[in-house]
């Protein structure tokens, strides 16, 4: 599956998490609250959601979402946070195998997309089957370093 958006140049850095057995909801929202952030920042942030410090302001699938204090409707994605926060990781660790500088490295950009589902059945009562469906999210992260004046 190709990247969303097409970049050249020798100052970004790439990683896609295929394949994850996260939310989709949750995954969006977290997603568009770490765009633009620094790689350090970001990676602070995902801490302490997993830490349940901090949570993650909702701006979408708001149905039945409860309000956080200092902020609007937002959740501790937790799960979603760990996965993230591991193809950040790689994002970095391929940042840093082409020499870029890891100390101005910001998101550039990041989405979550609709992955394969997974279809399994399970035998109920009476001869019946019950269909059981695992989504999955593809999770795509381009870091960009920017120099000191921007």
């Amino acid at each position: 599956m190709p990247y969303s958006i097409k970049v050249e140049g020798d100052k970004y850095a790439k990683s896609f998490g295929r394949d994850l057995p996260l939310s989709l909801k949750d995954s969006v929202n977290l997603c568009r609250a770490l765009k633009g952030m620094r790689l350090e920042d970001a990676k602070n942030f995902l801490e302490d959601v997993i830490k349940k410090k901090r949570a993650v302001p909702y701006f979408r699938y708001l149905d039945s979402i409860s309000h956080r204090k200092g902020m609007g409707p937002g959740k501790y994605p937790v799960k979603e946070a760990k996965y993230i926060l591991k193809v950040l990781e790689n994002a970095e660790a391929n940042a840093e195998n082409n020499d870029l500088d890891i100390d101005n490295l910001y998101i550039m950009h990041i989405a979550a997309h609709k992955g394969r589902v997974f279809k399994s059945y399970t035998p109920r009562a009476y001869g019946r089957s019950t269909e059981i469906r695992r989504d999955r999210v593809h999770i795509e992260v381009i870091l960009e370093e920017r120099s000191e004046e921007e």
